[in-house]
């Protein structure tokens, strides 16, 4: 019982070690920009009033290789960094940027804020960034990348908000001819008793630097949801 016992604390040590050694190991950077309009029109009563006509930030996220997000700091079981800023005190130090955060990565949800959820993207993405025990650099990284006029998505992506549904395909070709590498599109289906598709994001990949500038095509060019639909049937609503 007792070499049983021994054996399996050795796998789950092993275990914890390879997931960490993974997360340490990311090879990129993903920007992930929300298009609120998608996310808030099956209930806009549910989201912060006025809804922002702008892309906002969902994120940036430490991703493996494969396009997976490495997953969020645990010290015991993904230990990617050694001693980072807790989530409690991060948000504590965005008070130099803190207007360009209101703006740009605001809370969408009526009823949480925004240090919520900069807090929630800081211990699930930014504990495990190349910026562990420095938040405003990571936050100011994440600001001057969504900032940047060559990743607008109102540019890039080649058609404006309409009630038009556009292929999925020829937005990624868009985006191809305009930043020269794939970006990846997800996609939700808002609106019940229906299939249409909504482009809910566009997440751009960036090699892993400090701070990252290149980019590179993003693994998988769609999420899921996105997937979810035959090709023929892959056009998504940019209202």
């Amino acid at each position: 019982m007792v070499m049983k016992q021994t054996l399996a604390f050795a796998a789950a040590v092993l275990a914890s070690l390879v997931v960490s050694a993974q997360a340490s190991d990311f090879a990129f950077y993903k920007l992930s920009l929300i298009w609120p309009t998608s996310v808030c029109i099956s209930a806009p009563q549910n989201c912060i009033s006025p809804i922002p006509k702008i892309f906002t930030i969902h994120g940036l996220w430490p991703t493996l290789k494969n396009g997976t997000a490495v997953p969020p700091y645990d010290p015991i079981v993904n230990n990617c960094n050694p001693n980072p800023e807790s989530a409690g005190s991060a948000v504590g130090k965005l008070a130099p940027i803190q207007v360009r955060l209101e703006t740009k990565w605001p809370n969408l949800k009526r009823g949480s804020s925004n240090s919520t959820f900069w807090q929630t993207e800081w211990s699930h993405h930014g504990m495990c960034s190349d910026y562990p025990q420095d938040p405003l650099s990571y936050f100011t990284t994440t600001l001057n990348l969504a900032d940047d006029s060559k990743y607008d998505p109102l540019k890039v992506l080649g058609v404006q908000p309409s009630n038009t549904p556009h292929p999925i395909d020829t937005l990624l070709e868009n985006v191809k001819k305009n930043v020269k590498y794939y970006p990846q599109i997800s996609c939700n289906m808002p609106i019940k008793g229906t299939k249409q598709l909504y482009l809910k994001e566009i997440r751009f990949c960036f090699k892993r630097a400090m701070p990252p500038a290149e980019l590179q095509n993003c693994p998988d060019d769609m999420d899921d949801m996105c997937r979810s639909l035959p090709p023929a049937q892959r056009t998504v609503m940019f209202p």
